[in-house]
């Protein structure tokens, strides 16, 4: 269907590309090796809290995504860490076509998306260099995460508007 003159178009072409994806910055610590546990007193219970942000780079179009992953076993016949994995992962993007509206939660829940697998891997190879079995992480949510950065970051405003006694 051709766009009538002077009607922009309803549908507008979305394109993204992946300029760069690095380690922006990782951190591992291997706690049974420090305190000499044995495998027999080791029963590893595993938390995995992930955290996003996203900012616009001085070129037209482009953005900078981050990711952080804090990935944390603790035994859970004492409650002591086992390991401590923190990746920062990021990814530059050139994104045309996205709505102004719609361009915050595009870059908080598509390109965290994307760079995910590349991420599962790192924690994966990390887990395992380190010493333990390799960590695959389940599939990170990031549509729900997003809405429940939305929704603290709203309540965090009410709170701030609520008159003090």
């Amino acid at each position: 269907m051709a766009e009538q003159e002077g009607v922009p178009n309803a549908n507008p072409q979305i394109r993204m590309q992946v300029v760069a994806q690095f380690i922006r910055d990782m951190s591992f610590e291997n706690m049974v090796a420090v305190k000499g546990l044995s495998a027999s007193e080791v029963q590893p219970d595993i938390q995995v809290a992930v955290s996003m942000d996203a900012r616009k780079r001085p070129v037209d179009h482009q953005y900078d995504v981050m990711t952080k992953y804090r990935v944390t076993s603790k035994n859970k016949v004492n409650g002591d860490v086992l390991f401590l994995l923190e990746v920062d992962y990021a990814g530059v993007f050139n994104i045309e076509g996205v709505p102004d509206e719609q361009l915050h939660a595009f870059l908080l829940i598509e390109c965290p998306r994307l760079m995910f697998p590349y991420v599962r891997r790192i924690i994966s190879d990390v887990t395992r260099d380190g010493g333990f079995p390799p960590l695959n992480i389940d599939a990170v949510d990031f549509v729900a995460l997003y809405r429940q950065e939305v929704a603290r970051r709203a309540e965090a405003q009410r709170a701030a508007q609520q008159p003090v006694n």
